[in-house]
């Protein structure tokens, strides 16, 4: 069967600190539409639905939306990509909430989740999701806690769910005489295997970790903070946390690996990794279902098992985004907007959406289906991936300051790794720039 392309990686902390502080402006400002006061369910309704999507992503979604019209008929949907790329929304959104033009739904990077919160201009749709028919509780956790920012109201559904894995290249480790990675791995055998497969005379590294500085550097360390106990941020999101303890120990973990064991290939471009790994010259990644369509087109020989954990915690993270919902004041709006996600989301539509185009499946129901099985049998691995969901525990968090923070800790951790800097004194020093921001 052909693949289509994953759209992109869901890593993004996208859009910077300009867009998000213009949707700080935006709720000020700019017009309140009007419309029903009451809601009239056979009223003709027009929706405006920004997809962020591309090519067959797009065309999959508006077929979904000329499906819901047939069903529906008095609903019209003005459905389009929305912006030139998904990172171009938020200042779309941004003008949008500013001159009273913006969406009924959008797709949205998870990490905007707080600041579309803050723009009061979200639909609360706490209440709806509670009706069992929904199947809330099925959706991934971290997804769940993305769509309800800081722990307050529900501004949506959640669109696409990822995790990290580990990727193993198999024919470096037959090379090598090494032993593949198994579920049950522990820091100390992934630190061990790494070592033995890095040979200086080829260029070999056991292991590929992004030092960019980016949130692939960041988020790439919370699986490693979270499985030793420890947490980002203070119970009141007030206070970074990471450099406690259990994050120093993380990240001198790391640094040992890559400053005295030599055995990490330190990605400056957050792409370089990946194309070695993928030509057999780093033997492991952390990485997600997006990464396997291209190893399938360049031939490379894999496997895919859950993160190296520690005390039997084999925790990971995601990157979920969201259908965000927006307020035009009018019920009728509001309803079909609701009812639109709602049905976009159902196991019967994801399978034609998110499976059919080679992301996970939203629920665990799906992978069952033919479809998903279709999808393994082109992209082995991704079965082991959708049950890593299970491992997604914690969300990263959707607060103010969060872009911020995830530039302090990438910063340290890649100064760390490169050996320019103590884990305990960096992780300090990030923590109070993070802190500082979180305070506004």
């Amino acid at each position: 069967m052909s693949h289509p392309r994953p759209t992109r990686r869901r890593i993004a902390v996208a859009g910077g600190v300009a867009a998000l502080s213009a949707l700080a402006l935006a709720a000020c400002s700019g017009g309140t539409p009007t419309g029903a006061a009451t809601l009239d369910p056979d009223a003709k309704v027009t929706l405006t639905w920004w997809t962020g999507q591309a090519d067959e992503a797009e065309t999959i979604l508006e077929g979904l939306a000329d499906e819901f019209e047939k069903l529906h008929p008095n609903v019209t949907i003005d459905v389009s990509s929305g912006a030139p790329s998904t990172e171009d929304l938020l200042q779309k959104l941004s003008a949008g909430f500013a001159g009273g033009t913006y969406p009924d739904v959008s797709y949205a990077y998870g990490s905007w989740a707080s600041e579309l919160a803050g723009s009061e201009r979200t639909l609360d749709i706490t209440e709806q999701v509670k009706d069992p028919s929904v199947g809330w509780d099925e959706l991934p956790a971290a997804a769940r806690q993305t769509a309800q920012p800081g722990g307050g109201v529900t501004i949506g559904f959640p669109a696409v769910v990822d995790n990290l894995s580990l990727i193993y290249n198999t024919t470096v480790f037959d090379a090598a005489g090494v032993a593949h990675p198994t579920a049950d791995w522990t820091w100390e055998d992934f630190r061990a295997a790494a070592k033995q497969l890095t040979d200086t005379s080829t260029n070999t590294f056991g292991y590929g970790y992004s030092v960019s500085g980016s949130e692939e550097t960041t988020w790439q360390f919370w699986p490693h903070l979270w499985q030793n106990g420890g947490e980002i941020l203070s119970a009141d999101q007030k206070t970074a946390t990471f450099d406690e303890e259990p994050g120093v120990q993380a990240l001198t973990f790391l640094r040992d690996m890559a400053v005295e064991d030599r055995s990490v290939y330190l990605d400056q471009t957050d792409i370089k990794a990946a194309e070695l790994f993928a030509s057999d010259r780093i033997a492991m990644i952390t990485s997600g279902p997006w990464t396997l369509y291209d190893l399938q087109t360049k031939g490379t020989k894999y496997g895919v098992v859950p993160l190296p954990g520690t005390g039997g915690n084999h925790e990971t993270v995601s990157g979920p985004d969201l259908w965000v919902l927006f307020d035009h004041h009018d019920a009728n709006r509001a309803h079909w907007s609701y009812e639109l996600v709602r049905w976009l989301t159902d196991p019967a539509q994801d399978v034609r959406w998110n499976v059919a185009y080679g992301n996970l499946p939203l629920r665990d129901s799906e992978t069952s289906s033919p479809e998903f099985q279709a999808q393994v049998k082109a992209m082995p691995g991704l079965d082991v991936m959708a049950a890593n969901m299970a491992n997604a525990k914690h969300a990263r968090p959707t607060v103010d300051g969060y872009v911020q923070l995830s530039e302090s800790i990438g910063t340290a951790i890649s100064q760390v790794l490169q050996g320019q800097g103590e884990p305990g004194p960096a992780l300090e020093q990030a923590a109070q720039t993070a802190t500082q921001a979180l305070g506004g």
